[in-house]
C-alpha cells in the first residue's frame, strides 16, 4: 500500500494537471485531491499527551501508558514505545524506564497499513453506522477475513473499499466472525480505541450474541452445553469437545418442535471457532445442513415432497446470528440490533410447518 506522501504527490499532479485542462471532463472549482488527502492523513496521525501522577513514582512506563491511554491496547503501545513515537519529555525510553511523577508523556503516531489486502467494491447490508462502528448483517457463502484459497472477495476487502481508513485497525476492525454460511449480525470497529473497546468486551463476555438454527431431531427442552473446545485430534481442519479444549458454554432453548425438526434460540457465553455447531453436534442435534459435524444428508420417513426439496436445496448449515448487544465504545450507552431470519431459513420453518 502506498504510504501518504505519495499519495499526496499523485493527488497534486492531478489537480494541478486539472487545472492547466489538460484532464478532460474534471471541471474547475472542486477541492483538490491533496485537501482530501491531508483529511485521510488526519485520520491516520494520533496526538496524545498526558502528565505523569506524583503517585505513579516508581512505576513503569508500559504500565503507567496503558492506564493514561485506556483506549489503545498494551500490545500498541509497546510498539510506539520502541519505535520512538511514545516519548517521556520528548525523550525515548524503554518499556521498563521507571517514572518519577510529572514527566510529560508525549504520543505521536502515524498509524500503519495492518496487512497488504486489497480493497473490493462490495457490496454490504449496513444495519448501523457511526464514527466508531459498523454493524452488518453478513449473507451466506460470504467468508469473513481472507486466508490460505480466499484472498478475495471477502468481508475485509469489503470493509476496506467502504472505509479506506480500516487499513489501520487490526484485521480492518474485525472483533469476532462468523462461518462462512453462517448469516446474521456482527460488530465491526471504525478505529483503534474502538476496537480496544470491543476486544475487551467481548474478553469479558458482555456482548450479547443470539442466534436461531433449526437441529435435526425433537428437543424435549432447552438446556446449556457446557464443554470445552478444541481442535479435533485427528482432523485438524475440524473443531471437537475436547477435555483439554477451552472453556465453551453455549444456551438454547426451543422456540418450535416439528417432526423430526427443532427450531431453537441460542446464546452464547464463550466465543469458540465453530462454538454452536460443535455443541449441538455433541449432544446429537447438529444444525440441519451441517454436513462437517452433522455427518451425511438424512431425511426421516414421512416427509413431503416439498421438505425433502427444501432440505436438499438449503445448502448450508441452518444457523443465523439474529441479535447482538453492547455497550457503544464512544457513548457508553448499551445498544442492540436485531434482524429477520433469511429467506432460505423462512423457507425451511414454513416446510417443516407444512410437513
Amino acid at each position: 500500500m502506498a504510504d501518504i506522501a505519495t499519495v499526496k504527490a499523485l493527488a497534486n499532479e492531478t489537480s494541478t494537471a486539472a487545472q492547466v485542462g489538460s484532464i478532460p471532463n474534471l471541471t474547475l472549482g472542486l477541492p483538490r485531491l491533496t485537501d482530501f488527502i491531508d483529511r485521510l492523513d488526519q485520520i491516520d496521525h494520533i496526538e496524545l499527551t498526558a502528565i505523569v501522577s506524583s503517585s505513579d513514582c516508581g512505576r513503569r512506563l508500559d504500565q503507567i501508558a496503558a492506564e493514561l491511554f485506556s483506549d489503545y491496547s498494551r500490545s500498541r503501545l509497546q510498539l510506539w514505545i520502541k519505535s520512538g513515537e511514545l516519548t517521556v519529555d520528548e525523550q525515548q525510553q524503554s518499556p521498563k524506564f521507571k517514572l518519577l511523577g510529572g514527566e510529560t508523556i508525549t504520543v505521536s503516531a502515524q498509524l500503519k497499513a495492518e496487512g497488504d489486502w486489497q480493497a473490493e467494491d462490495i457490496p454490504l447490508n449496513i444495519v448501523f453506522e457511526d464514527d466508531s462502528i459498523i454493524v452488518i448483517n453478513k449473507p451466506t457463502n460470504f467468508v469473513v477475513h481472507p486466508a490460505a484459497g480466499n484472498r478475495e472477495g471477502t468481508l475485509l476487502n469489503a470493509l476496506l473499499f467502504h472505509c479506506p481508513q480500516l487499513a489501520s485497525v487490526p484485521r480492518a476492525g474485525i472483533v469476532h466472525r462468523l462461518d462462512k454460511d453462517t448469516t446474521g449480525l456482527m460488530v465491526v470497529a471504525k478505529n483503534l480505541a474502538a476496537h480496544t473497546d470491543l476486544v475487551a468486551q467481548l474478553q469479558a463476555r458482555t456482548v450479547s450474541r443470539e442466534y436461531e438454527a433449526v437441529v435435526s431431531g425433537v428437543m424435549t427442552g432447552g438446556g446449556v452445553v457446557d464443554q470445552p473446545i478444541g481442535r479435533h485430534p485427528k482432523q485438524r481442519v475440524k473443531m471437537a469437545v475436547v477435555r483439554d479444549g477451552k472453556e465453551a458454554r453455549t444456551h438454547y432453548k426451543v422456540v418450535k418442535r416439528f417432526d423430526g425438526h427443532t427450531h431453537i434460540r441460542l446464546k452464547l457465553e464463550t466465543g469458540r471457532t465453530h462454538q454452536i455447531r460443535v455443541h449441538m453436534a455433541s449432544i446429537k442435534y447438529p444444525i440441519v445442513g451441517d454436513y462437517t459435524y452433522g455427518g451425511r444428508f438424512r431425511i426421516h420417513k414421512g416427509v413431503s415432497d416439498q421438505l425433502r426439496e427444501t432440505l436438499q436445496q438449503l445448502g448450508r448449515q441452518a444457523l443465523h446470528a439474529r441479535a447482538l448487544g453492547l455497550v457503544h465504545p464512544a457513548s457508553g450507552e448499551y445498544v442492540s440490533w436485531e434482524t429477520e431470519l433469511p429467506d432460505d431459513m423462512k423457507n425451511l420453518l414454513v416446510a417443516l410447518k407444512e410437513g
